[in-house]
């Protein structure tokens, strides 16, 4: 007897999500696989950046989320972080006036455990940058070693989900590649599932499995990032290149 297929880590189905009165999402359904990565694409305004705040309970939503078969639409933010879910924000939320230990620490705030040595030397060993700066103010950093640091802080929190908001943005190509390979050493490392916001499509389906495309706060297009990798029409008329 085949073993049944695992269930995923998130799902959301008839997803909405309104600012006030302004409506962004409209009814979507998408899910994470346990251990995969899931691409959120689309042009600015689409709702990538609404999806991972609603999946935070940062704006006002309807419909079902459930994370590790649990519901969590309505849950307070820290409580969504307490169950395992990290989030690295859109601009990275580094705290510039703080150093970079003080911003590693803040993401073991929801922890019970708060003994963090062990994370640290974790984190160094995949951004050796952040040891060397451990004592730095984090608005001195580049932009690359801010992404890092920001990386970092959410991984402090030992999440199973990791949602990434647009984490090439503003980044020089090299630097841009050097995180995407070592986001593949910590996915294989921590069995950290993932879902990614990116605007650069390409890069983001050659990370992915599995891929979603929003346009006006709906998919459009659903499927494995192969394929929609592949589907010229696709790329022509929603990805731009």
């Amino acid at each position: 007897m085949s073993a049944l297929p695992e269930a995923p880590i998130l799902e959301a189905k008839g997803l909405h999500a309104a600012y006030g009165e302004t409506k962004v999402l409209h009814g979507i359904d998408f899910a994470v696989q346990a251990g995969g990565v899931s691409a959120l694409l689309g042009a600015n305004g689409a709702g990538k950046t609404t999806t991972l705040r609603a999946i935070c309970g940062m704006v006002k939503t309807q419909g079902e989320i459930r994370f590790a078969g649990e519901r969590i639409d309505g849950s307070a933010t820290e409580d969504v972080a307490r169950r395992g879910v990290a989030h690295v924000p859109d601009g990275r939320g580094t705290f510039l006036e703080l150093t970079v230990e003080e911003n590693m620490r803040l993401g073991a705030y929801t922890r019970r455990d708060r003994d963090v040595s062990a994370d640290f030397e974790r984190m160094f060993g995949y951004f050796p940058r952040l040891r060397e700066r451990y004592r730095q103010q984090a608005g001195t950093l580049s932009g690359g070693e801010q992404q890092m640091l920001a990386i970092a802080r959410a991984l402090v929190l030992r999440p199973k989900l990791l949602l990434l908001d647009e984490p090439s943005f503003g980044l020089a190509p090299l630097i841009v590649q050097e995180i995407f390979a070592i986001m593949r050493r910590i996915r294989a490392d921590e069995h950290v599932s993932i879902l990614l916001v990116e605007q650069n499509a390409s890069l983001a389906l050659d990370f992915a499995e599995d891929a979603y495309l929003l346009e006006t706060g709906r998919i459009v297009v659903a499927g494995p990032a192969a394929e929609i990798r592949q589907d010229e029409s696709v790329r022509r008329s929603y990805l731009g290149y």
